[in-house]
Order: structure tokens, then sequence, then C-alpha cells
């Protein structure tokens, strides 16, 4: 029982985040703002990250830092497809798996094209829908939604 109300209050905290952590618009400019603010961040707490920001299917950014590998980018491309799939922060969509008890596999997706792993966030245009995903890849999948939703805040604080 204790597992299921942790769990639970991550995924509210999740749907939180999703509901906060909306855009008014999104142009090239701005990814690229954002894409560096991450980069600058994960340097700063030494961490070794690939990081993505696509609309529409379109890379708007992309930088793998030191440390990383051609898995990351691997692992990028299957939480940010997760993400265009249901619409939902890919760590939120997991946490929902493990709550439930399911796999990918069980809800229809086939492992090789998507991840049950957190680090890609929706690009939310309020009142509009998703448009894109920031992704980022090579830390615990915890870490990595942590990183790209205390950077989207501070982002939209400016």
């Amino acid at each position: 029982m204790a597992r299921s109300k942790k769990l639970d209050a991550r995924i509210e905290e999740c749907v939180r985040q999703e509901q906060e952590l909306q855009f008014e618009t999104f142009s090239n400019d701005e990814a690229l703002e954002l894409g560096l603010a991450i980069v600058e961040r994960a340097r700063r707490e030494g961490l070794s990250v690939a990081v993505d920001i696509e609309r529409h299917d379109q890379q708007l950014f992309h930088h793998a830092l030191e440390g990383t590998a051609v898995d990351n980018d691997e692992w990028i491309r299957r939480k940010k497809r997760l993400v265009n799939r249901v619409f939902s922060s890919s760590y939120h969509f997991t946490l929902n798996l493990e709550f439930k008890g399911e796999t990918l596999r069980e809800r229809g997706l086939d492992e090789a094209l998507y991840a049950a792993s957190g680090g890609s966030f929706p690009i939310r245009i309020r009142n509009a829908g998703v448009i894109g995903t920031i992704t980022v890849s090579g830390l615990p999948h915890e870490q990595d939604h942590a990183l790209v939703v205390e950077s989207v805040r501070d982002f939209l604080a400016r």
C-alpha cells in the first residue's frame, strides 16, 4: 500500500508539472535558448547528458556533452516517440505502467521503438496541445526528468 501511495503521489506531481509547464509560443529561437540553458545547467552540475528538442518532428536542438554515447541518442528517439504517442511525459507514462503492473508490450507498444523511461517532456502550447518534445538522456530516468522539468520551469519564469 505504501508503494502505491508513493507512486500515486509521483503520478500526481507529473500531472501538475504538465499542467504548469505550458508555453504560450515555441519558436526555433526559444528552442535554442532552452537547449543551451539545459546544457549549461548540466555542465554546472557536472552531468553527462544528451539534449534534444523537436517541434512537429523537426529537430530544433541537439547536443551531446562529453561522456555520452550513441546509445543516448537511441534512448532519446525512443523516449520522444513515446511522448508523441501518449501526449504526456515519458516519466508520467512509465510511472503509470509501474502503478498498473503493465509493460509497454502489454500496452501494444514495441520496446524497440518506445522507451518506458523518464526524460522526455511534452512541449505543450496552452489551449492548443502538444507540438513537440524536450528530451534528456544520460542519467537515471528520474534525474533526466527532473533536469528537463527544472530547466523548463526556469525558462518559463524568465
